[in-house]
């Protein structure tokens, strides 16, 4: 290294390069907003000058800054006070818990004032453990806010429970028809019980209070505070666009690209943000995906290393908890889930979801698809091969987005092609049990197959999906080492088990190369970003257990330490 000396050093510890070879050295140099050198401590020593700060690490970890593959920053931060509500486990365990936390809400809100929720999980509620025949309903809301509209979405985003005054507002009775890939749960009478499901949130979800665009910046600059407390510099925002306008608070709407890019251009966007595009609507068509982009046109930023849109995301199907995913063998109380795309039969389903992947490949865009159930898995990977081989393109990285019971044949398929797979260890660690009997053990030991997946030669990054769960990389690398349940602490498809360097990779390198920038971030080498993330111990030294104990001293973003403990 030649010219002025570094203005960070950081030694005399276990610095985690997570290179091809995943070197561990003791030390790295920063000069600016570069990594200049790694080595050894004495090296790194004589580099300092009298300017340069140096970190002592007395046998501390060093790793890349953590990139969050797969996270709602945006909604993420307006499923907080003052934007709504925490009903999630372990907050509250019980149908009347909700109710007393929405009835203190009620006693603190104007008259008529929506109350909205989010986080409750029907596997977590006492009533519904008690008699599994027991689930939330608009009655059990009714009774503490009989005048104020109640929407609570529930953890996985993907179900959301009203009260009757909100069904009404929004014109859900008896007579009203679900959009295309919505569901929405009805009494023996044919009247709506409060739930839901998919599409069908929307018609509720869609009548929310707006958030302003400095209120969605300020929710995304709490949300940036706190991942950086995490270790965490990179995340994809996962679908922003028209798409997105009914979503809870518009979360993954265009308002919330246009808030990202003006925090860019004033220089107080403090991370890496890569998004995908959503042009079309859970349910949407391929005319959907025409308009979006049009609308869209690939918008751009002041600065495409701290924002910038990488692809197009589209939803094919829905999650196993709803009994929405598309399954080849049916569910153990029947049936097999379906496609969310428009059509009237699942032939047309296939035809419309394969012509919205062709026009996103078409146009140039990376590919990211939700897709859960393993029929819906292989028609959505037959359909980026179909995609790719109609109009070739050499380096396209699209991906799968959960994946959750993806076959050996799409493994295969994604390999040859050169995609990639995103899975979340930490909602497997969240709904293990749940799943047993959602899909029967055997299926649920398999969900999320990460060993697989390497095996197979698929590029694997690991993601919270905020707000799904919490944005905590440490739960999602022990989770993919240990394939343990939470409740329980039972294990759940051991045979799926990785290594820290494969689990560190999936949160580090690959989703890098997710964001088509692995040649200047996601390792530390020379010549890539400063983004650097200290921890309080040596991580090599500890057991998968304890790695969530272990707590972030230093966070470097940039060159510049944006976190200290």
């Amino acid at each position: 290294m030649s010219g002025t000396a570094p203005t960070l050093v950081l030694t005399g510890g276990q610095v985690l390069t997570v290179d091809r070879g995943f070197t561990v050295t003791e030390g790295v140099a920063v000069r600016g907003r570069d990594i200049v050198a790694t080595g050894g401590d004495a090296e790194m020593r004589a580099l300092a000058g009298p300017g340069t700060r140096v970190v002592e690490l007395g046998g501390r970890t060093v790793l890349p800054g953590l990139n969050d593959s797969h996270l709602h920053g945006a909604a993420y931060g307006m499923t907080k006070p003052p934007f709504a509500i925490d009903v999630g486990h372990p907050a509250v365990g019980s149908i009347a818990g909700i109710a007393a936390a929405v009835r203190r809400a009620v006693q603190a809100a104007r008259p008529g004032e929506w109350i909205v929720g989010l986080g409750w999980d029907p596997g977590y509620l006492q009533e519904c453990l008690a008699d599994p025949r027991r689930f939330p309903h608009r009655r059990d809301l009714d009774a503490v806010a009989p005048h104020h509209p109640v929407c609570l979405t529930d953890f996985s985003s993907h179900m959301v429970w009203a009260n009757s005054e909100a069904l009404r507002r929004c014109g859900v009775d008896s007579a009203c028809t679900p959009p295309p890939g919505g569901v929405i749960d009805r009494d023996c009478d044919g009247e709506p019980t409060g739930i839901l499901r998919e599409a069908a949130q929307r018609l509720v979800q869609a009548a929310l209070p707006t958030p302003t665009i400095a209120q969605r910046r300020r929710a995304i600059q709490s949300v940036v505070r706190e991942l950086h407390s995490r270790g965490i510099t990179s995340y994809t925002e996962p679908g922003l666009g028209p798409g997105g306008t009914g979503t809870l608070f518009g979360g993954l709407s265009t308002d919330n690209w246009t808030a990202y890019a003006e925090l860019a251009a004033a220089g107080e966007l403090h991370a890496r943000v890569s998004v995908l595009l959503l042009p079309a609507p859970m349910g949407g068509s391929a005319d959907d995906v025409r308009r979006g982009l049009a609308e869209l046109r690939r918008p751009t930023s002041a600065d495409p290393r701290l924002l910038n849109v990488v692809g197009v995301k589209i939803f094919a199907d829905g999650v196993p908890p709803n009994r929405t995913a598309w399954m080849r063998e049916p569910y153990p109380e029947g049936g097999h889930g379906s496609l969310c795309v428009h059509g009237d039969t699942p032939a047309l389903q296939v035809e419309e979801l394969r012509e919205m992947i062709g026009l996103a490949h078409e146009a140039g865009f990376q590919l990211g698809v939700h897709v859960t159930g393993d029929r819906a898995i292989d028609t959505v990977v037959d359909a980026f091969v179909a995609a790719n081989a109609a109009a070739p393109r050499p380096d396209a990285r699209h991906y799968v987005i959960h994946g959750d019971f993806i076959t050996p044949g799409s493994l295969t398929a994604l390999a040859e092609q050169g995609y990639g797979v995103n899975m979340n260890p930490a909602i497997k660690w969240t709904v293990s049990d749940l799943m047993d009997e959602v899909v029967g053990p055997e299926r649920s030991a398999y969900q999320w197959p990460v060993r697989s997946a390497v095996e197979a030669g698929v590029r694997v990054c690991a993601s919270s999906d905020a707000p799904i769960t919490e944005p905590d990389w440490r739960q999602g690398v022990a989770a993919m080492m240990l394939r343990e349940s939470k409740a329980s602490g039972r294990t759940s498809g051991p045979e799926q088990r990785v290594t820290l360097a494969e689990a560190l990779r999936a949160y580090t390198a690959t989703p890098a190369w997710q964001d088509f920038a692995d040649d200047w971030k996601g390792t530390i080498e020379p010549g890539k970003v400063a983004d650097l993330c200290v921890l309080n111990r040596s991580l090599l030294d500890l057991d998968p257990h304890e790695i969530t104990d272990v707590q972030v001293d230093l966070t470097v973003f940039d060159g510049r330490v944006v976190h200290e403990h």
